[in-house]
């Protein structure tokens, strides 16, 4: 079974657009990582990516998981360990 999950794409039948409101730009926001994140995309798209994108996407990635998470959120949702593992 994998820790990991991507549900929310497969089931979400709104509209994928930002700005209308803040239910719309949180559901395309799930939308746009899980496509972003899906195995056969991202073999195609880390290739493309130049060296300086892939930084900035890590570094924006976690700087809003050090805004946004504590210690035992970080480990138990996002690293889906224990923490201290």
């Amino acid at each position: 079974m994998s820790l990991y999950s991507h549900y929310f794409i497969d089931k979400y039948k709104g509209m994928v657009g930002f700005g209308f409101d803040r239910e719309t730009d949180e559901a395309s926001l799930i939308v746009y990582l899980q496509k972003f994140s899906d195995d056969d995309f991202m073999d195609v798209m880390r290739k493309r990516l130049e060296d300086g994108e892939i930084e900035e996407l890590f570094l924006l990635i976690s700087r809003l998981l050090k805004k946004h998470l504590n210690e035992e959120e970080y480990h138990r949702l996002f690293l889906k360990s224990p923490e201290g593992t």
